[in-house]
């Protein structure tokens, strides 16, 4: 198995600063830390990234991953953070024949944090079949409930995304960042070092998560970084966007957007949620005019 030469380069997510509050009265707040990391890949220039730096190598293995820069972990040497010159420099044993293609094409898209895809990737159509994962409604308020306990970031300053690798209602991984394609990436990063023994123990079960949780927004890019890690259900507390659902329907993946309490909207072209566990309707709520109308 190919290793790769990786630094260890972590900083913390939150810095402090003094505020003055509705009182006049000055404290300490804590906020959330931002850094430009430049990625080279064999030296050249790809990406300048805003991020809060908890875990910049995997963030840029998954970046180059998720943007179709690389296409096996196995052909990356060398991956080294040096925070004193705010740059990431990768060295690869290979490369795509048609590399020089991929970064001549870039479409602006809506994502925060970064904006670019590369190479057409939202023309893409060689993705691997995806999985018919079904999910229960039951599961996914265990789910819900269950991530309540992974957003320190954003409970103590706020300003960041949050998301996680799942395994029905199992948090596997949970990653912050200032951008929710930072998230995303960092976790497609991880899933990858964990398949080379690169990652932390806890990271081995990262390959089989089955549902992907973001706090973003499900935009066609959003979906196709989960695609291309080969999931195929994809959860959000956020709404969705026209391209986001044509794209999901074009790869199989079911979407759950608005996913807050006991409540969601999803789309879901393949009939694979099942309504275990329908609430009681609101008195007055249009739920329950419909329940009513149906019983009269």
């Amino acid at each position: 198995m190919a290793t790769i030469v990786l630094s260890r380069a972590r900083r913390p997510t939150t810095v402090e600063i003094t505020v003055t509050d509705e009182y006049g009265e000055p404290r300490r707040q804590a906020i959330a830390a931002e850094r430009a990391l430049t990625v080279y890949l064999n030296r050249r220039e790809i990406v300048t990234l805003m991020t809060l730096g908890a875990e910049p190598e995997a963030l840029v293995l998954g970046y180059l991953r998720n943007q179709g820069l690389l296409t096996r972990a196995e052909d990356v040497e060398v991956l080294q953070v040096d925070w004193d010159v705010e740059a990431a420099a990768v060295v690869t044993r290979a490369l795509p024949e048609d590399l020089d293609d991929r970064l001549a094409q870039r479409t602006v898209t809506t994502g925060c944090g970064q904006g670019t895809v590369f190479g057409r990737l939202l023309d893409a159509t060689d993705l691997n079949p995806l999985p018919r994962t079904p999910l229960s409604q039951s599961v996914l308020y265990r789910l819900l409930e269950n991530l309540k306990a992974f957003n320190e970031t954003y409970r103590n300053a706020g300003a960041v995304h949050g998301c996680a690798l799942c395994r029905q209602d199992r948090v596997l991984g949970f990653v912050e960042d200032v951008g929710r394609h930072n998230a995303v990436d960092t976790l497609a990063g991880r899933q990858w070092l964990a398949a080379l023994g690169e990652g932390p123990a806890e990271d081995a079960e990262l390959g089989e998560a089955d549902i992907f949780y973001t706090t973003g927004r499900l935009t066609s890019e959003m979906v196709l970084k989960v695609a291309q890690m080969g999931i195929s259900v994809l959860v959000s507390r956020s709404g969705m966007t026209q391209k986001g659902v044509e794209l999901a329907r074009r790869f199989g993946v079911l979407l759950v957007a608005r996913a807050k309490g006991r409540h969601f909207q999803v789309v879901d072209d393949q009939s694979r949620l099942r309504l275990d566990a329908v609430p009681a309707p609101r008195p007055g709520d249009r739920s329950s005019r419909r329940a009513r109308g149906a019983d009269e």
